[in-house]
């Protein structure tokens, strides 16, 4: 197991984006990203799963001070938001302004996920993420197009809003493949004081072909779950995706 870093330590490396198998279409167990985690000498790590957060209590039980509550949030607009540092869970497709003010409430952090990927989608989703962020994800793994994670580090230096990393890992091998390094912080409040200093670690982009295995895995899924006549659970309730 990596130990923790002591505030007096070197910056710590925090992935802010992550899903586990409670996202349609994630594979990764609660466990096996607690260990990966560890594995990749990660200090902290967001679990954001699609409308769920359940999968991060679990992470959370198992390694609490490494693990932050998050969640990916479509808003009625089809605009995607992740909350971190969340304490209950936020429905899908509610107006935006509502997903901000339930994230805000619970001291939470708003993080724009991959605001210019893909090329499918319009340019006024990335615009009313931005417009509400308190951090951008300057560097997606997944955003396998250099120019989407470029436009992202752009608005953020116009726009002076800061921005990190994550890995938006869908399978356990991607944990790791993009990360942040930032000083030391151990609640939301401390995260948004330090954020202005994040400085975002591409280690190396995915295939494109991860995104094909997720699709097919969350069709399969919502397939199986038509045919029987009910969503797909797992664990207390059934898990949701974008």
């Amino acid at each position: 197991m990596t130990p923790h870093r002591r505030p007096s330590d070197s910056l710590l490396r925090v992935d802010l984006h992550t899903h586990t198998r409670y996202s349609l279409d994630a594979v990764t167990s609660p466990e096996e990203l607690v260990e990966r985690a560890q594995e990749a000498s990660l200090d902290r790590i967001a679990v954001t799963d699609h409308g769920e957060i359940e999968g991060a209590l679990q992470a959370q039980a198992l390694d609490p001070a490494r693990i932050i509550i998050g969640e990916e949030i479509r808003c009625r607009c089809r605009t995607e938001l992740i909350g971190l540092f969340l304490s209950e869970r936020i429905p899908m497709r509610l107006e935006l302004e509502e997903v901000v003010e339930r994230i805000r409430d619970q001291g939470g952090v708003i993080y724009a996920p991959h605001p210019y990927a893909y090329a499918w989608r319009p340019l006024t989703r990335a615009r009313r993420a931005i417009a509400v962020a308190d951090i951008l994800e300057g560097f997606n793994a997944r955003a396998f197009l250099p120019v989407w994670n470029a436009a992202a580090q752009r608005t953020s230096r116009e726009r002076q809003i800061p921005y990190g990393a994550g890995s938006d890992a869908h399978f356990g091998w991607e944990i790791g493949r993009a990360f942040t390094e930032m000083p030391y912080f151990n609640c939301a409040t401390g995260f948004k004081r330090v954020a202005a200093a994040a400085r975002p670690i591409g280690i190396r982009v995915t295939h494109p072909m991860a995104h094909v295995a997720s699709a097919g895995l969350k069709a399969g899924r919502r397939l199986i779950g038509r045919r029987a006549g009910v969503r797909i659970a797992r664990g207390r309730r059934a898990p949701s995706a974008a």
